[in-house]
């Protein structure tokens, strides 16, 4: 059944919404929404050639209803490249090829090709994902838009939260993720995002209380999850937009929301004290002890071969019969051992240390452009989006020292759609437009006398951070 879906939605329904998309704005927003919204949610992902209890960072060649649905957006790069310059190679490109051609020659060493090749194919598809994403985005509209987005899966998530603590009873809730770490990585960019707007936008007081509560919504998902690693990443990332923010200026507003901070966040962390104290001290030192044995052996995987043991292979030669796990105790004779707990050791032992310098310089790039967006927007209404992608970024790339979340679906979209709006804010920056302070009056006189303006096709209910 999955499968008949799937391919009736590949073969009329994505022409159907591009049809539609292109003749009604609306509605090409809600298919952005629907870009945006799946990225958390992957209940109907279906796998071609699936190994579900396959160890390993990519079970099957996977498809998204992400994919599908911005499928509709390339369809509208390629019908507007003659109002909008398409560009064939968005920035970082080169260095994601070289990745990615790193990871196929590692799969000389692989015990299974076939899981390889899996992984692969999600690199691809993240790829022509932030390609689609660099593309769409023209103006900062748009990305406004994206942020207006983002607070409603918020809001869906922390539903689910809710939902899953107080009525299912889970000690460690994990939304619609596959993982609470997942969560925890996920809500750290979206909740600094919101937390950025709050704390620097000129917001009206009722649009502020709304920004709160998303923030607060998206806290409480963090602390829910009791990811040791989420939580004190959270608090860097907070810590870090905090001093950015006052860093630009004092105003009533900061000083009250940081009171207003200090005293929700007690009320918070008094009431979780005890689950977060419980989670701490209740983690088995097996926990830590494997970690560290597991760090070793990709280490020793790294060390053996110039390649890597192979791409998305690591699930599989931890184990016995091959010698890179022997020195991990087992219970009993046919335990198998997972992944190791860092997604850059776990590159490095796939594909080599080459490939993790060249991993680290491609990420590295789009923080170090979002640095420069900062300086270059800093006198811009939409200067908070750079500092919280600085927050966020900051969080995630130290939590994955001591995770390997962002090979994961989910957080994969989310980090080539963040990696997308930096190029993109870089790219409309270059073209002149800035969205510079003296504007803002103008845009809310805009948004006041007609909420929606069609141009070119693209439906614009969001000319500032006031939409919220």
């Amino acid at each position: 059944m999955k499968y008949l879906i799937f391919f009736t939605v590949l073969v009329f329904g994505v022409p159907i919404g591009y049809a539609i998309a292109r003749k009604h704005g609306k509605f090409e927003n809600f298919v952005l929404f629907l870009v945006l919204f799946f990225t958390c949610r992957l209940a109907e992902t279906i796998n071609f050639i699936s190994h579900e209890n396959y160890r390993g960072t990519s079970r099957g060649f996977e498809i998204t209803l992400v994919d599908l649905a911005v499928l509709i957006l390339f369809f509208l790069v390629i019908q507007r490249k003659n109002v909008y310059k398409i560009k064939l190679l968005p920035p970082g490109s080169l260095l994601f090829f070289m990745y990615i051609l790193i990871s196929l020659i590692s799969i000389m060493n692989s015990g299974v090709a076939l899981y390889s090749f899996f992984e692969i194919w999600k690199m691809l598809r993240m790829y022509f994902f932030y390609w689609i994403m660099y593309n769409y985005i023209q103006d900062l509209i748009q990305i406004n838009l994206i942020v207006k987005y983002i607070g409603y899966i918020i809001i869906y998530v922390f539903i689910l939260v809710l939902q899953q603590k107080y009525l299912l009873g889970m000690f460690q809730v994990k939304g619609p993720f596959p993982h609470q770490n997942s969560m925890a990585m996920y809500l750290i960019v979206f909740g600094c995002l919101i937390f950025a707007a709050l704390m620097n936008s000129k917001e009206r007081t009722s649009n502020t209380y709304y920004l709160l509560l998303v923030f607060g919504m998206s806290a409480i998902c963090v602390v829910s999850s009791l990811s040791r690693a989420g939580l004190a990443c959270f608090a860097v990332s907070l810590l870090i937009i905090f001093l950015l923010s006052f860093g630009s200026g004092f105003s009533l507003k900061k000083i009250s929301l940081t009171v207003v901070f200090i005293l929700l966040g007690s009320v918070v962390i008094f009431k979780a004290a005890d689950t977060i104290t419980q989670r701490f001290e209740t983690a088995p030192e097996e926990s830590a002890n494997t970690r560290i044995v597991l760090a070793g052996a990709a280490c020793s995987m790294a060390g053996d071969k110039f390649f890597g043991i192979g791409l998305n292979n690591f699930g599989l030669k931890i184990n016995p019969p091959y010698p890179y796990g022997d020195h991990i105790k087992r219970t009993k004779w046919n335990e198998k051992e997972g992944l190791v707990e860092t997604i850059y050791l776990m590159i490095a032992a796939e594909t080599g240390w080459v490939n993790l310098v060249i991993f680290l310089i491609f990420i590295f790039k789009f923080y170090f452009m979002n640095l420069i967006n900062l300086f270059r927007y800093r006198k811009s209404i939409y200067c908070y989006v750079c500092i919280g992608f600085i927050g966020g970024l900051s969080g995630i790339y130290l939590e994955s020292v001591l995770e390997w979340v962002l090979k994961q679906t989910n957080n994969f979209y989310q980090l080539m759609l963040v990696f997308a709006i930096i190029a993109a804010m870089s790219k409309i920056y270059k073209n002149g437009d800035a969205g510079e302070d003296e504007q803002e009056d103008d845009e809310e006189q805009a948004v006041d006398k007609d909420p929606v303006v069609e141009k070119d096709g693209i439906a614009d209910d969001s000319h500032s951070v006031n939409s919220f």
